[in-house]
């Protein structure tokens, strides 16, 4: 249920309510908007009684939230959620009108490939730095990526380029560590299920990436999500990343159909990752741009200063050069769908 507060309700009046949802054994989360106060509730197994609301003073009507995903909902918050993550190059944005490139390697390799890749995705415009420190590969031969000392370059990366960084965490045991190093924490496509690494994530102060499942459905992509929300945290960035379905020509299909529904359920920025959604580096930069004109928050990109030596992923990785060029095509088209790249 969604309480709408009159404009000129007093903070008395807002307790009152609250009070009222405590003693119903509910939980309220007050949510000031620029016009007036919206309340919450939480805890409930069906519907709540208007009339347990409706006679207090300054309530204006109490409205049921039909969604299962309460608090990720449009009818819950209709105002958009914008993220910002500081750095000493420029903020990121995500949202309200902004258009912002998250792009690096796949895999933390080494410092000279790293800090190769960061300095290349900052000259060609993106605001922050991606690359795994933490890899969850399918085979376990396979690189499994640096771990604390792919995260210690990380940071050393960020404090030359000044791009805040973003890094999946794999596990509980490390989301603390992994939430040290980085300015916005990713829960990969293999963990959008993993309740106990949600809630996790849910408690932390930080912003999180939270990418959809290789054959989940929008609602269970949303629910996780409100999982993290549910916890504590109302910092996430959705990413679709392209789901599993028969067709084998390419690494998974890109679902862009899902950004503008996704966009009408949730008051949630939603980027997208044309990398894992093809995993060909040729088709990255036209998908890009139909992930811009479709009105996403945002893009995930893999670029790798010699993608045939990437030891994860180099066959979808761009190179500096390319990676350049797909940001000049977006900066041409940006203005035309009303974003700022």
């Amino acid at each position: 249920m969604l309480i709408l507060m009159r404009p000129d309700a007093s903070p008395s009046q807002i307790d009152e309510v609250m009070e009222r949802i405590r003693e119903l054994g509910f939980t309220g989360h007050p949510m000031p908007g620029t016009q007036r106060v919206a309340i919450g509730v939480t805890g409930n197994d069906g519907a709540i009684e208007p009339a347990h609301f409706s006679r207090y003073p300054g309530v204006v009507e109490a409205v049921a939230v039909s969604k299962p995903w309460k608090q990720v909902s449009r009818e819950w918050r209709p105002e958009d959620t914008v993220i910002t993550l500081a750095g000493a190059a420029g903020n990121a944005q995500f949202g309200g009108g902004r258009f912002g490139v998250i792009a690096g390697p796949c895999a933390v390799e080494n410092r000279e490939q790293l800090f190769a890749s960061a300095d290349a995705v900052k000259a060609g415009g993106a605001r922050v730095l991606r690359g795994g420190a933490y890899k969850p590969r399918t085979s376990p031969y396979s690189f499994q990526g640096m771990k604390e000392e792919g995260l210690k370059l990380l940071a050393e990366a960020r404090a030359r380029t000044g791009l805040p960084v973003v890094t999946e965490v794999v596990d509980t045991a490390n989301v603390e560590l992994v939430a040290e190093y980085s300015d916005m924490v990713q829960v990969g496509a293999r963990n959008m299920q993993n309740f106990a690494l949600l809630e996790a994530v849910g408690r932390l102060k930080k912003p999180v990436m939270l990418k959809r499942g290789l054959s989940a459905t929008i609602q269970e992509f949303l629910m996780a999500a409100e999982y993290i929300i549910k916890n504590g945290n109302r910092e996430v960035l959705l990413c679709e990343r392209g789901i599993r379905t028969f067709e084998t020509m390419t690494r998974n299909t890109l679902d862009l159909g899902s950004i503008p529904l996704i966009k009408r359920l949730t008051h949630l920025p939603i980027i997208v990752d044309p990398s894992h959604g093809t995993g060909d580096w040729r088709s990255v930069p036209a998908l890009a741009r139909a992930a811009l004109a479709l009105g996403a928050d945002g893009l995930m990109v893999e670029v790798h200063p010699d993608p045939a030596k990437a030891l994860s992923d180099g066959p979808q990785s761009l190179t500096p050069a390319k990676f350049g060029e797909m940001m000049e095509s977006l900066r041409a088209i940006s203005h035309v769908v009303g974003l700022e790249l």
